[in-house]
C-alpha cells in the first residue's frame, strides 16, 4: 500500500498521458479569505493551503481545479469529519493551459473546529485535458512540520509527526500473507 504524501511533497502523476505532470499541497496556514468568511463557517477556524501543478513535459495541459465536490475533499481530525469548504473565496484554477517549465497555483479555504485542524487529508483530483484524475492525498496539519520543499516527489525523511503514524497504522493494517 502507498503512504500518503506529506504536505509539502511533490507527487508525478502516474500516467503515460500526463508524463512530466506533478502537483504539490503546502503551505497549510491559519487564514480568512481576502473575500472574507461565509456565514456557515460562524465559530470554526478558518485555514488556507495552496495547490502547485508543475509541467515538466514537452506539451501543455488544460488544468481544472474549481469545485469542491469533484476535484479537492479535506476530512480533519482522528475520524476523518468533512471540513467546511468555502468555494467562494477561493482562488481556484479554470480551464488553464499549463505549458511545459510552467506552474499553477491555486489557494484554497476551508474551515473545522480548532482542534480538529491538527490532523487533516486533503485529497486532490483536478481534471486535466477534461478528464477526471487519480485523487491523491497529503496528510497534514497545523502545527505540523511540512513535508519538503525540496524538488524530488517523496523528500520527507521525517520519522516524527502525522505522516510517521499515517505510515505505520499502513504497515499494521496491511494483511500479512
Amino acid at each position: 500500500m502507498d503512504v500518503p504524501n506529506v504536505v509539502g511533497d511533490w507527487q508525478e502523476y502516474q500516467s503515460e498521458e500526463w508524463a512530466g505532470l506533478r502537483v504539490r499541497v503546502h503551505r497549510l496556514r491559519k487564514a480568512i479569505p481576502s473575500r472574507g468568511r461565509d456565514g456557515g463557517a460562524r465559530g470554526l477556524t478558518y485555514v488556507s493551503f495552496q495547490v502547485t501543478f508543475e509541467n515538466r513535459g514537452s506539451e501543455f495541459f488544460s488544468i481544472d481545479l474549481r469545485s469542491h465536490s469533484a476535484h479537492y475533499d479535506v476530512r480533519v481530525g482522528r475520524d476523518g469529519h468533512g471540513a467546511f469548504v468555502d468555494e467562494y473565496g477561493a482562488d481556484g484554477i479554470r480551464d488553464f493551459n499549463l505549458y511545459p517549465q510552467r506552474r499553477v497555483t491555486a489557494t484554497l479555504y476551508v474551515a473545522a473546529t480548532a482542534a480538529k485542524l491538527k490532523q487533516m487529508d486533503i485529497q486532490i483530483s483536478a481534471a486535466i485535458d477534461s478528464e477526471p484524475s487519480f485523487g491523491y492525498v497529503w496528510v497534514g496539519g497545523l502545527g505540523v512540520h511540512e513535508g519538503s520543499t525540496r524538488t524530488e516527489s517523496r523528500a520527507s525523511t521525517s520519522r516524527s509527526g502525522v505522516a510517521s503514524e499515517v505510515e505505520r497504522f499502513l504497515q499494521e493494517s496491511t494483511p500479512d500473507d
